[in-house]
Order: C-alpha cells, then structure tokens, then sequence
C-alpha cells in the first residue's frame, strides 16, 4: 500500500482524523478534522515520524537541516530527525522560543545553528503564520529556507483562490511537501467501506471548497 494510504489509516487508528461534523476557524463545516496534537505517545511519534521521514525522502527537497516553529514543530522537528538518522541521513535540528532567553545560550534559537538550506516541519499549514515566521528567523540567520514538511494539506481555498499551501509557496517561493493531501483522503473513503457513509460529504466539501492542484 502507498505510504499515504498508510498514514490516513494509521490518523484514522489514532483518532487523529475524525470524520463528522466539525466547525474551523474560518467558519465552515467540515466532514473532516485532523487534529495532529492527538499524536500524543511515544509509538505514535515513532510512527509518524517515519511517515514524515519518508515524506522527506520522496518529496525531492534538498535540505541541510531541519526547522520546527514552537510548539507544535518542537516534538515533530526532534522525532523526524531521529527518524531520518534511523534511515542513514544524519541531520542537524533547531527550534525556537517563543520568548527570547537572556541567561545561558541566550537568544530564541535552541539547538543547531541555523545554516545552509532549512526544511521547515509543521502539522499542517492554516494562515501559514509559523512558516512566516520560521522563514524570517531563517533568513535572518544567513541560512535559506528550502521548503515546508507537513502532514496533511487540506487542499482547501483561504480567504483568496488559493490554498494556505498554495499562497506559502507564491509568498516565498518554497515548495510544501505533505505526507497526504485530501485526494487521498478521497482515495482513503473509497477503499474502505465502513467509511462509505462519509464520501459524498467529503466529496461535496472538495468541490465547494478545494483548490485545483
């Protein structure tokens, strides 16, 4: 089975990936919600670390290090790289504070300095602020960002024609690699009968809302 297919069963397994009824920030009602938090024991970081790994490894992106924006990018950034390490390539990583520290190290970058080309983790991309952000600390730095790693890209129109994805790649000019998109989510439901129940409403909610990819 595609690895794709393998991390939207293993979302659906940990309950991170909910089908229903669900309100987002922008209002709308989703058939969907993924809520990456719920990655929340040491197998489960394991695990999805490795589908981030792979995501990595296929996704064509040349990087010398890894980034993960506070918070939700510190745990992530710090798994992936051991999980990388695991498969032979052995990264650096840094993460930052939301306050700068003014004793010790000092400053709001932990970890690896930031050099050369950064690959930025995340959970998913919403308003795109953390990979804003990540990419002004970067270039800041003298280092270049070399693209964003998500989980899953909802591949769904912001306020604009485009996708949060989409408008963080015209903005900066940087690829986004997810380990799975809603195509295949959509390819998920169709193979799974016990899920059928869910398919037109997702299926709505991608013509009423998605982006052309």
């Amino acid at each position: 089975m595609d690895f794709r297919q393998d991390f939207i069963e293993f979302a659906v397994d940990c309950k991170v990936l909910r089908f229903g009824e669900f309100k987002t920030k922008a209002g709308r009602l989703s058939p969907y919600f993924f809520n990456a938090g719920l990655f929340n024991d040491g197998n489960s970081l394991g695990r999805l670390a490795e589908f981030y790994a792979k995501a990595a490894e296929t996704g064509g992106i040349q990087f010398d290090m890894l980034f993960g924006p506070a918070y939700k990018g510190i745990p992530l950034v710090a798994a992936i790289a051991v999980a990388l390490a695991g498969r032979g390539s052995n990264f650096p990583f840094a993460y930052n504070r939301k306050e700068a520290k003014d004793h010790g190290e000092g400053g709001t970058i932990v970890g690896a300095p930031l050099s050369g080309k950064v690959l930025i983790v995340d959970d998913v991309i919403s308003a795109g602020t953390s990979v804003r952000e990540s990419v002004e600390m970067i270039r800041a730095a003298g280092a270049t960002p070399a693209g964003v790693l998500i989980a899953l890209d909802r591949q769904e129109r912001g306020l604009g024609d485009l996708s949060a994805v989409q408008e963080v790649q015209r903005d900066y000019g940087i690829p986004v690699i997810a380990v799975a998109g809603l195509a295949d989510l959509m390819a998920f439901l169709e193979h799974h009968s016990e899920f059928a129940s869910y398919r037109d409403a997702v299926a709505r909610y991608r013509e009423q809302y998605g982006v052309s990819v």
